[in-house]
Formats: C-alpha cells, structure tokens, sequence
C-alpha cells in the first residue's frame, strides 16, 4: 500500500491486463468517437429540456477514482438541481456501505429522473473514455469521499480503469444498495475479463436500458 496525493491508502497489486490491452484501447476509442457524435446530436434537445426544466449549466463533473486511485473529472448531463452536492447531506442514503444512493432524492429535477432512467445523462462520459480516463466497460468508477473509506479487499476494484458500463449496469445497478455487491460483482469481472466479454456487456447494457428501470 502507498498513500495516494488525495490522501487514501492505494494498493500496489499489478495492474489488471484490461487496463493496458492495446486492442480494449482502440475499440474504446472507436466507441468514443462514436458516441461523442451521438452526444453532439442529442445534446441539443437534451440541453434545451434541462434549461426549461432547471435553469443552470447544462454538464455536472466531478473528481472521481479511475486505475490505481488516479483521480479524474467525470462528466455528465446535469440531473440534478443546481449545488445539489451541498443539499447531499439533507438527504438520507438508503444505501449499505461506501456509495451514496436515495430512490426518491429530491434533488433530481423531471428533466433529470428521465436522463437517469434511460442512461442518457452518461453520455458525455464518451469524452472520459477517449481520454483514456475510462473504458467502454469497467467497474463502477469510485468518488474520493468512497475510496477513502476502502478497507484493503476493495482496492483491487482499482486495477481497472472504471467504464461506462459493467457487471454493475446489466446485473441490478439501481437494485443494488449494498457496496459489498458491488465489489464482488466488479472482481467478477476481472475475473471473466476478455474482449469478446466486453462485447457481450456491452451488448447487455442495450439490453437493460431499453427493457427496465434505470439508475436512480
């Protein structure tokens, strides 16, 4: 273990092989380009709706975890209303363990409950995985305030690098309140772990977006 500039305790395990699979790398980039243009397209009338519905900025980031503990700013379409993070604390987590999760959070706007339903507020995301901060597929990518609170077990979830979807997307993601679960599903698939088995992910997240509920 090292202690990471941000403060928490990094584990030094070998990185995963995901993590630097040269091919992994150019179907993200391809998907990245792809998606990004699918962005451009759909984020007009995405913007529009937000700005009628909540006035404010149209994008939310925040400093998130990716491979060894590296922090990088994650995008997305704005779902919440304006300074929601400092409202955080007014609301109760109804979820077990280190994340944060409400089904009725207050600070969600119409406009927002409906990004959130079909994905749609992830999009942007497409510019972290051209980054090379995320992968198409990965693990759940992590806040700094989560990564913090980690006992040792759970660093290895940051061998590799966090994606837009995952074992965590098609396999409950909303129904899945305790952080343990997640963890386990996220070494399942480091276990799993190969290029057609991201096809197969990927594949599946379209699967579960257009046939049940969303995140919340």
């Amino acid at each position: 273990m090292h202690v990471h500039p941000l403060g928490f305790a990094v584990s030094c395990q070998d990185i995963h092989p995901s993590a630097f699979c040269k091919i992994k790398r150019l179907i993200d980039i391809v998907g990245a380009i792809v998606g990004l243009g699918i962005t451009l397209i759909v984020g007009i009338p995405i913007a529009i709706a937000i700005f009628l519905d909540n006035p404010g900025p149209l994008l939310y980031s925040q400093i998130r975890c990716g491979v060894q503990g590296r922090p990088f700013r994650m995008w997305k379409f704005r779902s919440m209303v304006v300074d929601a993070d400092r409202l955080k604390h007014l609301v109760p987590n109804q979820a077990k363990g280190h994340i944060f999760k409400n089904r009725n959070d207050p600070r969600i706007t119409r406009v927002g409950q409906f990004l959130r339903r079909t994905s749609l507020d992830e999009l942007p995301q497409f510019w972290n995985v051209l980054m090379g901060d995320m992968s198409l597929v990965g693990t759940r990518p992590p806040t700094v305030d989560e990564v913090r609170q980690y006992r040792p077990h759970h660093h290895q979830r940051l061998q590799v690098k966090p994606g837009m979807t995952g074992e965590w997307q098609v396999n409950g993601r909303s129904g899945i309140e305790d952080f343990e679960d997640i963890v386990a599903l996220d070494l399942e698939y480091q276990r799993k772990w190969s290029l057609s088995y991201d096809l197969l992910l990927i594949f599946k997240t379209f699967y579960v977006i257009f046939n049940k509920h969303g995140a919340y």
